[in-house]
C-alpha cells in the first residue's frame, strides 16, 4: 500500500528511457541536440533579418489593430478579422498581462498567475487515483483530450527568449516538477474547412483561448490541493513529444500531433507538476503507416515546407530540432506564407484525410479502415468523395455546415467515379 504521509511515484512508473522512446516511435541519433527557444521560427521573427520583415510585422498588427484598407476576397473583410481576432481576445489578456515585465506568458513564458501552493496537501490513495481524479477535472475545465507522462528534459528549452527585449534568459520551469499533464483542444471543424483565410484563423483563436482557461484552472486545482503546479502552452518546451509520450496521438507527416479524436485539429497545453501520478503509454493506431502513402499535405501545401519522402534525420534551418529521426517541416517556408497571406495557415490540416468530425459513425468507419491494410483503399475513397476541398468563407457565415446528406451526394458520387 502507498505511503500517504510520503507520497512518492512508482519507480515502475518512470520508464526506462530507451524503452520510452521505442513506445513513443521516437528514433533518437547521436548528434541529438535540445531546442533553443530563440531558434523557434515565430521567435526568429522578430529578430533574424532572413524572417523580420514588413509582411511579418503587419501579420502580428493585425491581431491587435484594423487594417488600413480592407480585402475584398472572401474571407479576408473587415467582418473575417473581426471575428478572428475576438477569438484570440481571452487568450491575449493573459498573454499580455505582463508585458510590463518582459514577459508574454503561454508563448515564451509559462504562466504565473496563480494563489500559492496550500500548505495541507490532500493525499490519494494511488497514483492512478490521482491521475483519474485530475483527468476528470481537466475535462470539467474544458479540455478534449487528457494524458500524463513524466518529465522528460530532452523537450524542455536549453534558454528562454523575449520578443520585446530581445534578450535570453534561463528556463524557469521550478525543479522537481517531475509529471507533465498534456491538454489537447480541439479547433473548429468547419471553420478549418476554410483555410486559407482570415476567417480560419478563428479557429486558432478559440484553441488557445480555451487552452489558457483550461491549464490555468488545473493548476490552480493543483496548487489548492496542496502540490506545485505550472501552466503552460506554446512556451518552456516542446508539446508534440510531450503529447505523444502522454498518449493522446501519433506524428505525422505535416509534423503535427494525430489525435484520434481530432485528427491534427488540436491545440496543446501543459501542466507540469509534483504530484505523483499513473502514467499513459503512448498510441497507436496507424498514421505513420498511413502518412507513408498519404502525399496530401505535401500536395497541398503552397510552398512546398512539407517533405515527400521517408523520415530522416535532414534539418532545414535552425528552426529545426536536431537528431532525431522524423518528417521535418520548413518553417521559413511556412511563416512566410503566414506573413504574405497576413494569416495563419492551415492548409495542412484541411487537407489531412485524418481531418474529420469523429462524432459522426461513418467518419470513425474510416478512421479503423485506415489503420488496416485496406489503408490505400481509404486514402483512394477519401479522394474521390472530395474531402479536404476549401469550403468558401461565405457559406460559413450563411451556416452550412457538413452533414450525413453532404457524406451520401460525396459518395454516390465517389462510386459513379469508381465505374
Amino acid at each position: 500500500m502507498p505511503d500517504k504521509n510520503n507520497p512518492s511515484p512508482d519507480q515502475s512508473e518512470i520508464r526506462n528511457v530507451e524503452k520510452s522512446d521505442q513506445e513513443a516511435g521516437f528514433e533518437m541519433m547521436d548528434n541529438f541536440e535540445r531546442f533553443h527557444q530563440k531558434n523557434d521560427v515565430f521567435r526568429r521573427s522578430w529578430w533574424d533579418e532572413r524572417i523580420r520583415s514588413e509582411k511579418a510585422r503587419l501579420f502580428y498588427s493585425t491581431y491587435r489593430d484594423p487594417l488600413k484598407s480592407w480585402r475584398q476576397a472572401d474571407g479576408f473583410t473587415q467582418k473575417d478579422y473581426a471575428f478572428r481576432n475576438a477569438t484570440w481576445h481571452v487568450s491575449d489578456i493573459f498573454t499580455e498581462m505582463k508585458e510590463n515585465e518582459d514577459r508574454r506568458e503561454g508563448f515564451s513564458d509559462a504562466f504565473t498567475l496563480y494563489r500559492d501552493v496550500a500548505k495541507e496537501k490532500i493525499l490519494f490513495d494511488s497514483p492512478q487515483a490521482a491521475a483519474d481524479e485530475i483527468k476528470n477535472v481537466a475535462k470539467r475545465f474544458g479540455a478534449d483530450i487528457v494524458g500524463i507522462t513524466c518529465y522528460d528534459e530532452r523537450w524542455l528549452y536549453t534558454q528562454k527568449f523575449s520578443d520585446m527585449s530581445a534578450t535570453e534568459r534561463p528556463n524557469d520551469i521550478p525543479e522537481g516538477l517531475k509529471f507533465v499533464i498534456v491538454t489537447a483542444q480541439r479547433m473548429d471543424y468547419d471553420l478549418i474547412r476554410t483555410v486559407p483565410s482570415a476567417l480560419s484563423g478563428a479557429a486558432t483563436g478559440l484553441g488557445y483561448s480555451h487552452d489558457a482557461l483550461v491549464v490555468l484552472s488545473v493548476a490552480q486545482y493543483l496548487r489548492n490541493l496542496g502540490y506545485n503546479a505550472v501552466a503552460s502552452m506554446n512556451d518552456s518546451s516542446l508539446a508534440i513529444p510531450t503529447a505523444i509520450q502522454a498518449g493522446l496521438g501519433e506524428y505525422g507527416r505535416h509534423g503535427l500531433l494525430i489525435t484520434k479524436e481530432f485528427g491534427p485539429r488540436v491545440r496543446l497545453g501543459k501542466i507540469f507538476t509534483d504530484l505523483p501520478m499513473a502514467l499513459d503509454k503512448p498510441i497507436h493506431f496507424g498514421v505513420k503507416e498511413f502518412c507513408e502513402i498519404c502525399q496530401g499535405c505535401t500536395l497541398g501545401c503552397p510552398v512546398k515546407a512539407i517533405p515527400n519522402g521517408a523520415p530522416s534525420t535532414q534539418t532545414h534551418n535552425q528552426s529545426n530540432i536536431k537528431g532525431i529521426k522524423k518528417w521535418t517541416v520548413d518553417g521559413e517556408k511556412c511563416f512566410g506564407y503566414w506573413a504574405a497571406q497576413n494569416s495563419d495557415c492551415s492548409i495542412c490540416i484541411r487537407v489531412c484525410p485524418y481531418n474529420k468530425d469523429y462524432s459522426k459513425w461513418w467518419y470513425r468507419v474510416g478512421r479503423w479502415l485506415a489503420g488496416t491494410r485496406l489503408r490505400r483503399w481509404m486514402l483512394t475513397l477519401d479522394i474521390k468523395l472530395g474531402y479536404g476541398r476549401r469550403m468558401q468563407p461565405k457559406l460559413w457565415w450563411k451556416g452550412e455546415r457538413e452533414t450525413l446528406a453532404y457524406f451520401i451526394r460525396n459518395f454516390l458520387s465517389a462510386l459513379k467515379l469508381f465505374r
